[in-house]
């Protein structure tokens, strides 16, 4: 059997009866992240017959096809051919992303862990806000919740591990670090990430369309508020606690 250690990137895989996935790399990195946003794109501007659903993790994309329209190896050789057309690692992002900043309250009461991941990470807490106020990160992919997005990277110095044990909640808006990424969490949840900032910024809406705020590709700056300017947003703005947004033009 072949590892991923020993296997060329990009490579293409059977996924069970009916899904394909291309993978860009064994670990998260920026430019496999990139090329798994911008080769989705590709696919879904292709529409491809017998294509019924695409998806992206942090460095592949999932296909589900239609076994009577379409079969793996021509879907498979449909792929390689798109793989070797350009350099997916340097490609650019697929257009309608938007630039969101998302007011948020850094340690307090409200986000009780920041001193404990600042500590991992070597700096002050002061310096940690300083640093994650200040990082402009991706949607790398959604998932785990509906709607809930995993972000960044971040620099190496937060590539911090996970508790080895559970907080036993964390509520709707936690904003959440561990290995070089945060999390925003769509619901309360248990989690063995640590919870450094609050947002009101509720990102899974059912009744909504579409009821996902957020999409893979879509980037965010996690403004530093005042705990009273926080309560006063979220009071005013209920769903998106003042987070705003723009078209980001590529």
């Amino acid at each position: 059997m072949t590892n991923c250690a020993e296997m060329v990137f990009p490579v293409v895989r059977t996924a069970g009866l009916d899904g394909m996935i291309v993978t860009f790399g064994d670990q998260l990195s920026e430019p496999a992240n990139r090329a798994a946003l911008a080769f989705r794109g590709a696919v879904q501007q292709q529409d491809l017959p017998g294509v019924c659903e695409t998806s992206t993790s942090l460095t592949s994309v999932y296909l589900r096809f239609d076994t009577d329209q379409l079969r793996h190896a021509r879907l498979a050789e449909v792929l390689q051919d798109m793989l070797a057309a350009q350099d997916w690692y340097g490609a650019p992002l697929p257009s309608g992303r938007r630039f969101w900043r998302v007011p948020t309250v850094y340690g307090t009461e409200l986000a009780p862990q920041l001193g404990e991941a600042a500590d991992l990470a070597g700096m002050s807490e002061a310096a940690a806000i300083d640093s994650l106020s200040s990082a402009r990160v991706r949607v790398l992919t959604i998932g785990f919740a509906p709607g809930q997005p995993y972000l960044g990277p971040l620099g190496h110095e937060w590539n911090i591990p996970r508790q080895t044990e559970l907080t036993p909640m964390v509520p709707k808006g936690a904003l959440v670090q561990a290995i070089s990424q945060l999390v925003l969490f769509t619901a309360a949840t248990p989690t063995g990430w640590r919870h450094v900032g609050q947002t009101g910024f509720y990102l899974f809406q059912p009744d909504a369309d579409p009821a996902f705020a957020l999409r893979p590709g879509d980037e965010l700056v996690f403004e530093s508020v005042p705990v009273a300017d926080f309560h006063r947003l979220c009071t005013s703005d209920p769903l998106r606690g003042g987070a705003t947004a723009q078209e980001i033009r590529s």
